[in-house]
């Protein structure tokens, strides 16, 4: 089997070498690029199986960067990390809503930027495994597991890979309150952490794509959400 490759998009020397050294460490292919602009271009003619992107780099920041990644034909289904200083939540969500797959702020953890990687590669690799084959229809949400696609009200609605097994597992069962750790577990594959936001920015970004059925995906606070199974308002 082929190794799967990696490009780091990160103008930090000594950053970019603690990324490298840890992801060639399980056994990645590894490209780097110190910019923007160099990264577009690597991405295209590499065509990696995924790309840490950090958020502030010279010229094109890293929102422009996955922006322009993901207009790209031969780009946009390359998964993103956004590894980023900000951690303010207006930062993730837009990285989120510009179509990143996940993020995770420095300083970071080693082991758990690669526990990331590896849970962003296990789940974007196999889209199209999602669990049953029909389409399904609530509130004005058509979701296909098959084609990995969501309407609202024949509108397409563009999500990330994990934006969509939130959103499919939310209307699996309407009415039904998942927890976040259960959210976390069974979309990102691995345990929440209490002081980790990651569910709810994933939440806030897929309301804001769902615009006029924003109110299908229900807080219900002190637990975590569900998906409404009480007829939109009129």
């Amino acid at each position: 089997m082929s190794k799967q490759s990696v490009l780091v998009i990160e103008d930090e020397i000594d950053i970019l070498e603690v990324l490298l050294y840890n992801l060639e460490a399980e056994g990645f292919r590894c490209y780097k690029a110190l910019d923007g602009e160099a990264g577009l271009a690597l991405a295209r003619e590499k065509n990696p199986d995924l790309i840490l992107l950090d958020l502030m780099l010279p010229g094109l920041s890293g929102n422009e960067v996955c922006r322009r990644l993901k207009q790209d034909a031969l780009t946009r289904d390359i998964p993103v990390i956004m590894v980023t200083a900000k951690s303010e939540e207006t930062d993730t969500v837009l990285g989120l809503g510009l179509g990143a797959d996940d993020y995770i702020t420095k300083p970071f953890r080693p082991r758990e930027l690669m526990a990331r990687v590896s849970a962003v590669l296990r789940r974007t690799g196999s889209r199209v495994k999602t669990a049953g084959s029909e389409r399904l229809e609530v509130n004005g949400v058509l979701i296909d597991p098959v084609r990995h696609e969501v309407f609202v009200e024949g509108r397409d609605v563009v999500l990330t890979a994990t934006e969509f097994k939130i959103v499919q597992l939310l209307a699996s069962q309407p009415g039904r309150v998942f927890t976040r750790e259960q959210i976390s577990a069974k979309v990102l594959g691995q345990p929440m952490h209490p002081t980790d936001r990651n569910i709810d920015v994933h939440v806030k970004s897929i309301r804001k794509k769902l615009d006029e059925r924003r109110d299908v995906i229900e807080t219900v606070r002190g637990v975590g959400y569900r998906f409404s199974d009480r007829s939109p308002r009129k």
